[in-house]
């Protein structure tokens, strides 16, 4: 098959970027979209060109890596899937296709279609985890979790991370990432300790880092890979509001 690609290219945050068109032929419908890209780039490098910055690893849909946005959507066509699970059949003969970076005010761009995501590794740091000793490992039914309760926190687990859902969002917002952070650890008995804590150094830090309000268009679960719920949204609003008003009347100790 043959496509024409229309890609953003930009040397660095600097310099003043643009789209640049390559046409491919004989593109394999069974290849992956990153493999088309692989080629594109290895014969960028026989002509002595600079090929095309982009990011990838384990090309199985659980790094969250590969952030590119196709024909105005993050990931691609396909739903529920990452761009390294994005076959070119998913593509008509002759289709042109726009590649661009994720585009979000909190993930400067680096390098073509590279942006720096380190905002999701530094609201996971402020309390994306689980510190109080728990010593050696209990006895797993001595401490029952109801099925449905599990079920919801392995759901909400199944984030990668991968920026999908701030760079399609109106106001670039991150809340359903710190959202399903917040749920998957709150929901279960050993992170209830620091729940409060947890929601309000997260939603601090991801003001701080530059993300927008939530304004519920929803199409933060429409294009996520893993589908995660807006229903973690809603979690994490009732979490905030809950340990805001502990903290504003001295119930716990103020947070930073």
């Amino acid at each position: 098959m043959r496509i024409t690609l229309r890609l953003w290219r930009q040397s660095s945050s600097k310099d003043r970027g643009g789209f640049v068109e390559y046409v491919r032929e004989k593109v394999r419908p069974d290849q992956s979209f990153l493999e088309m890209l692989d080629e594109l780039n290895g014969d960028l490098e026989r002509k002595g060109e600079d090929p095309i910055a982009f990011e990838h690893d384990c090309r199985e849909g659980i790094c969250g890596s590969c952030s590119l946005v196709i024909n105005g959507r993050p990931h691609g066509p396909g739903a529920g899937t990452t761009t390294c699970q994005l076959y070119m059949r998913s593509f008509p003969e002759g289709e042109r296709i726009t590649v661009e970076p994720f585009r979000s005010r909190a993930f400067p761009l680096i390098k073509d279609l590279v942006v720096d995501r380190s905002a999701f590794d530094r609201i996971l740091q402020s309390g994306g985890y689980i510190s109080v000793g728990t010593g050696q490992a209990p006895e797993a039914n001595t401490m029952p979790v109801p099925h449905s309760v599990a079920e919801d926190a392995f759901d909400a687990a199944h984030c990668i991370g991968c920026g999908a859902c701030a760079a399609v969002c109106i106001n670039s917002s991150a809340v359903l990432f710190v959202g399903a952070k917040v749920s998957h650890l709150g929901l279960l008995p050993q992170g209830k300790v620091e729940q409060d804590v947890r929601v309000l150094r997260m939603v601090r830090a991801m003001d701080r880092e530059g993300f927008g309000a939530c304004s519920f268009t929803r199409a933060c679960e429409a294009i996520c890979p893993k589908n995660i719920s807006v229903e973690v949204i809603s979690a994490l609003n009732r979490a905030y509001c809950s340990a805001r008003t502990k903290e504003f009347l001295g119930w716990t100790r103020p947070v930073g």
